[in-house]
């Protein structure tokens, strides 16, 4: 009984209708308890069978995007006496802009940086503005689909001959290779060869796009008598109909199409001639969203740009470009710190100039909008880094410079002054014997990057790790696009089949379901979605944990359409157990006078299956030994630092099955 029946109002999130007069003489309203958005009880086919107008009004961040770095490049011109920068006159065949397209660095240009939309660049190889309005109007599931995104490119670069149904449409099909690619193409055929009108030719489109049997027959009918009364062959003019019927369920709309292309081309001419003030304004946009972060920063860094971190000297609410190769971390990107905070330490620093330590900091700014909470996590996010030392007595020093700048705040108030008459320095109020203590351990330290910026800025603590990890792994997180080469190899169900990698990165969050688990994995190069399934998750469930790190050997899998992957574990080994078992002997380096027992005693304690080989050298000769069964090892960074520190030896490392090649 209650299939069918309307469950909610929805409603278009851009949707607009449009009367003549007050909409409740046209269409009953409809208003959501509680809400102020007022919507017809009508559907979309309704309100237009009734005769009123339609409006899809659609909302880009991309265009905030574009003004927030056409604003900061034009702030740099004005200083440099340099005409401003208009977007809307920028040259439309820019070398540098295609450049950028055909090297598939895409990355944050509009509607070309998913994976797939970067292979079908890397095939296309775009060098006209309509090269790019065809980009946009094929990649979407249709044309992929169909055979008619080879055929374009093929035709495009003369490996295919370009053809067309009727000499009468090459005027029309010239520029897309002989392809029916947009649906105002079909309405141009039907007026040209059926001499349809433009609103007969509009009401061809919809019946097409929609596939209602019953009107695509009347349409039939009146395009093959219209194409015979022009002199074209019945038979012919049947299989042209055919032919755009079949092509008008993926024809895109050209001036939709036109309009995104333009915003990607503009995007790409920022991006190649004004880097880090558009990777700036991309960041900017998305801070909130770590993982998109994450993915421009090193995106920027592939680039040549340099990423300072968090400065309370110079650092704004937004992501900054201060020169044309430097992104300054935003101030608002860090966790626990709000706008009003933001707006107060800036504020100050332009009206007064840069703040010269911790206590001056605490003394100038307003305590009222500025809580310990906050001045803690701008310590941690590494924003107070030029206030002193280091980290550690930053943290130390803080509750006393709080409480001087309390007590300077009070006095203040109160006209507190000397027994002269004169008001207290400023000075008098600051403490001068803080410690400088040691700077906290690279772990506690990037711990707290990351529990305030969402990420390891300055480090990580996979880094350690590196040298062993590329020896056995297939690359970087950041590098996983790169392994597949071309459209990747599909199932009987046509599905992409799982590319076989180990990969290796530290766990943040873990999200737990009856079947397994999902977690993300991080190495600082980017991050990737991984999926434990029952059978791994229940063998490996102890090691899915935050903050542990871990090898996996799986599966990785890509979307097509969103150009993300992700992976499917097979198994999942800590990090210390994979270099061990990846391993496939340890190398000794020695000369000159031996701690002979100090060795003997670490391989020892360090027993396992690794052989063990020692590199002797001096003035006269070298030579390479290896040691007998008796003393294998298990192969470990423990081992290898514990080696490492006794006299006589100068490098210990581990082997791995590239070395022995």
């Amino acid at each position: 009984k209650l299939e069918g029946l309307t469950r909610n109002a929805g409603k278009h999130a851009g949707g607009v209708v449009i009367a003549p007069g007050p909409l409740t003489d046209f269409a009953p309203l409809y208003c959501e308890p509680g809400g102020d958005g007022v919507v017809t009880q009508f559907d979309k086919d309704d309100v237009e069978s009734i005769g009123l107008v339609k409006f899809d009004f659609l909302g880009l961040r991309t265009l905030t995007i574009i003004d927030w770095a056409v604003t900061s490049i034009n702030r740099k011109r004005r200083k440099a006496g340099e005409p401003e920068l208009d977007i809307a006159t920028i040259p439309m065949d820019d070398e540098a802009s295609f450049k950028l397209l055909q090297s598939t660095h895409t990355t944050a240009v509009f509607q070309l940086e998913s994976r797939g939309m970067k292979d079908l660049i890397g095939r296309l190889k775009p060098e006209t503005f309509e090269d790019i309005i065809a980009l946009v109007a094929l990649y979407r599931p249709g044309p992929l689909d169909s055979g008619m995104v080879d055929t374009y490119v093929n035709c495009k670069h003369g490996r295919q001959a370009v053809t067309f149904p009727h000499p009468k449409l090459e005027p029309i099909l010239k520029t897309t290779y002989g392809v029916i690619l947009y649906q105002e193409q079909v309405m141009q055929i039907a007026q040209i060869l059926a001499g349809y009108t433009l609103g007969g030719a509009d009401i061809l489109r919809r019946a097409m796009g929609k596939k209602k049997p019953a009107e695509m027959a009347k349409q039939r009918t009146i395009f093959v008598d219209g194409a015979t009364d022009a002199g074209i062959e019945a038979q012919l003019a049947e299989s042209i109909f055919d032919l755009m019927e079949k092509f008008a369920g993926y024809g895109f709309n050209k001036s939709h199409s036109a309009a995104y292309a333009l915003l990607a081309y503009q995007t790409a001419y920022l991006k190649a001639h004004y880097p880090a003030d558009f990777m700036a304004a991309v960041m900017s946009s998305d801070m909130d969203s770590t993982d998109k972060v994450v993915n421009f920063i090193d995106d920027a860094e592939s680039q040549g740009l340099t990423l300072r971190p968090p400065d309370v000297n110079a650092s704004r609410y937004p992501f900054i470009a201060s020169d044309e190769a430097t992104i300054v971390y935003g101030l608002g990107a860090i966790k626990g710190v709000g706008h009003g905070a933001i707006d107060a330490i800036v504020t100050e620093r332009e009206a007064n100039g840069e703040y010269a330590d911790l206590h001056d900091f605490c003394r100038r700014v307003d305590l009222a909008k500025i809580n310990k909470r906050v001045l803690e996590a701008l310590i941690l996010a590494g924003a107070m880094d030029r206030l002193g030392p280091n980290r550690a007595s930053l943290m130390n020093a803080l509750p006393n410079a709080l409480k001087a700048a309390e007590q300077e705040s009070r006095d203040r108030a109160a006209g507190q002054s000397d027994m002269f008459g004169r008001p207290q320095p400023a000075e008098a109020a600051r403490p001068t014997d803080q410690p400088h203590l040691e700077e906290w351990p690279e772990a506690e330290r990037l711990a707290g990057e990351r529990s305030t910026l969402g990420l390891y800025l300055t480090g990580h603590p996979i880094n350690p790790y590196l040298e062993d990890l590329q020896q056995f792994t297939s690359c970087r997180l950041g590098e996983v696009g790169a392994q597949f080469k071309g459209p990747p190899s599909v199932d009987e169900r046509g599905r992409a089949k799982p590319l076989p990698v180990v990969l290796a990165g530290l766990i943040l969050s873990v999200r737990r379901r009856d079947n397994g688990a999902f977690f993300v994995l991080d190495d600082q190069t980017g991050r990737l979605e991984v999926a434990a399934f029952r059978e791994a998750f229940s063998t490996f469930a102890d090691l899915i944990q935050p903050d542990e790190i871990v090898v996996i050997e799986g599966g990785l899998v890509p979307d097509d359409y969103t150009g993300s992957f992700s992976l499917r574990a097979n198994r999942i080994l800590g990090v210390d157990a994979a270099v061990a078992e990846y391993a496939r002997g340890v190398q000794v380096r020695i000369g000159g006078r031996l701690g002979l027992e100090l060795m003997k005693n670490a391989l020892a304690s360090n027993r396992g299956s690794a052989p063990v080989w020692v590199r002797y050298s001096n003035r006269e000769a070298s030579a390479t030994m290896r040691l007998g069964e008796t003393w294998q090892v298990s192969a470990s960074r423990r081992l290898v630092e514990e080696l490492g520190a006794i006299e006589g030896v100068e490098e210990a490392r581990i082997l791995f099955a590239r070395d022995l090649h």
